[in-house]
């Protein structure tokens, strides 16, 4: 009989252990491309020198993420996205929720597909876990530019 020996690196572990799961709460919705989607944020955050740990996308209504705004963060108004970070050195952690009735009004107001300005809105709660904010004029300028850069890596044609 054969032996065998297994190693894995901690970084193989880490690999292997990678999760981004999405969850919907008390809407109708269905993320079509949840794997290439997945695959896709795992390659931004690679790109920013960062690996994926446990990661949870919950998709919900305007009503859903405004009491969380509430309750949370003491905040009394309607959001895109709540993000929670719970990222400790480079592998990523956290939930983001988001409001599938904002980014759709979004859509609209801005003149994008619904699934661009989805897609967006994901990337945004991303570059939050690492560690970009967007709390200045200057911090929003770069954090858009990030989010047009790995965009256009997604939506690029084949």
């Amino acid at each position: 009989m054969q032996k065998y020996d297994f190693f894995f690196s901690l970084a193989t572990l880490l690999y292997i252990c990678a999760v981004i799961r999405f969850y919907i709460e008390d809407i109708n919705f269905n993320l079509l491309s949840k794997r290439d989607v997945a695959s896709w944020l795992k390659t931004v955050a690679g790109a920013e020198g960062k690996q994926v740990g446990a990661v949870a996308v919950v998709f919900c209504s305007d009503d859903y993420l405004l009491q969380m705004n509430r309750r949370y963060l003491q905040h009394d108004y309607y959001t895109d996205i709540l993000t929670f970070d719970y990222t400790e050195g480079r592998t990523l952690g956290g939930d983001l929720f988001i409001s599938i009735d904002t980014v759709r009004a979004n859509s609209a107001r801005y003149k994008q597909l619904f699934e661009k300005e989805l897609l967006r809105v994901i990337l945004h709660g991303i570059l939050h876990l690492c560690g970009y904010a967007d709390a200045t004029p200057a911090q929003q300028k770069a954090m858009r530019a990030l989010e047009d850069k790995y965009l256009a890596m997604r939506l690029k044609p084949n």
